[in-house]
Formats: C-alpha cells, structure tokens, sequence
C-alpha cells in the first residue's frame, strides 16, 4: 500500500506557516539520524514530519515537497511514526525550556563519548559500593572521573565513536 500524492500534498497544503518549515520524511533510504543532525534540527523554527506506512509515500510528493530523508537505522519498521516520536523526542530536548541546559552537556553522545555510570541511593547495593570519589564532593575529581569513565565506556561499547 501506497499513500497516494494528492492526499499527502492536500494534508500538507493545509499546514499555516510551513514557508520557514523543513520538511522531513521518515524513511529507511534517508541518511541515518545521528546527533549531529538532532542539533540541527533543533535550530530549525519549524518542522514537518511525514510518516509514510507500509510501501510509504508516492514519489512525486516526496519529489515536491521533501527536503530531507531521515532514517533511525538499518531496518524496517511497518510506518514512519516510531522513526517520528524517536526524532520529536531527541530535537525536542535541545528546544530552550524543554529540559535545564546542564541537562544535555554531559550525556551520551557529547564530544562523541558515551555518558559515565550513574549512582543513587543506597551507598551499597548487593556489595557494590558507589565510587568513592562520587561521594568526596571535590567537583574537579569527580569532573575528571566522569571524563575517564566516559572514555573508558566508549572504548568499550562504541571504539567506532572514537575515529
């Protein structure tokens, strides 16, 4: 099953002020989201997302309209609005008032390192203790730390972010 063009094109003519919009469709032939498109596209004053289901969209619409094919990986999902939450979602942190500012600088993905290991409450938990310099309160070690550990974790799991 197709979306048929006339039906596309009439939704999206019905959308006000899509002049500053970027019209994106969530497709497996798009270049795969990473964090560098998330930020710029949270610089974007408005977006447009098309979710084609099954086959996708007829051609000429996404010809017309289209400035950009995205996709969240490899694989195929039965419609684009899953690859459509998962963009919302990523953009929508980097929205000034979404999320405290801090909140975004030091997680996954930063400076191409995944994020250091987070602890709470209880000290102990099943005989693993939280690491001492976590409970030190010294900011500049526990700054150099986190910065260790997020390397150390990104050799491990990710050494392709690292190149």
């Amino acid at each position: 099953m197709v979306m048929m063009p006339d039906v596309v094109y009439d939704a999206y003519s019905s959308i006000q002020n899509k002049e500053n919009a970027k019209v994106i469709y969530l497709s497996p032939k798009g270049k795969v989201l990473n964090q560098e498109k998330v930020l710029e596209l949270s610089k974007q004053e408005h977006l447009i997302l098309l979710c084609g289901h099954y086959e996708g969209i007829d051609q000429r619409v996404i010809d017309e309209i289209v400035d950009e094919e995205i996709s969240i990986g490899d694989y195929v999902l039965t419609g684009g609005e899953i690859p459509a939450m998962v963009l919302v979602d990523s953009v929508s942190r980097y929205i000034q008032g979404v999320l405290k500012q801090e909140s975004t600088q030091e997680e996954s993905f930063t400076n191409n390192l995944l994020e250091y290991p987070q602890y709470t409450r209880p000290e102990e938990f099943h005989g693993q203790k939280v690491p001492e310099v976590l409970l030190s309160g010294h900011h500049e070690n526990i700054r150099k730390w986190r910065e260790q550990k997020s390397l150390e974790i990104t050799k491990q799991k990710r050494p392709d972010l690292l190149k």
